[in-house]
């Protein structure tokens, strides 16, 4: 599996509930239409870890089954179209937006 974790800060606590709805009405219907797209894992975070603050807002986690899907996506419409709206939301709400990408490898299964 190939993964995109895509990582949110937090907009101003003002702006919090109408950047949520922005979100799901809007961002996650688009990300959902991504070809080729296998998985979307999808976390707000609340606590940090052993008392601390949380290191992100949001989390996006986006699989392929390989590189090449991810790359067949990339080039797509639905992907462009996500990409516009991720940078309007950055530009909106002043969040950051950081991403990486690499293989997925599951040691531990529940």
């Amino acid at each position: 599996m190939y993964k995109l974790i895509a990582y949110w800060t937090a907009p101003k606590p003002d702006q919090t509930d109408a950047f949520e709805q922005e979100y799901w009405d809007t961002h996650i219907p688009l990300a959902e239409a991504v070809p080729k797209l296998n998985r979307l894992v999808l976390t707000r975070t609340a606590d940090g870890l052993e008392g601390g603050e949380p290191g992100f807002y949001r989390i996006a986690e986006l699989v392929w089954d390989s590189a090449d899907d991810f790359a067949s996506s990339a080039a797509s419409p639905e992907w462009l179209a996500l990409r516009e709206d991720a940078g309007r939301l950055v530009e909106k709400y002043g969040v950051v937006l950081s991403a990486g990408l690499g293989d997925e490898n599951v040691h531990v299964q529940a």
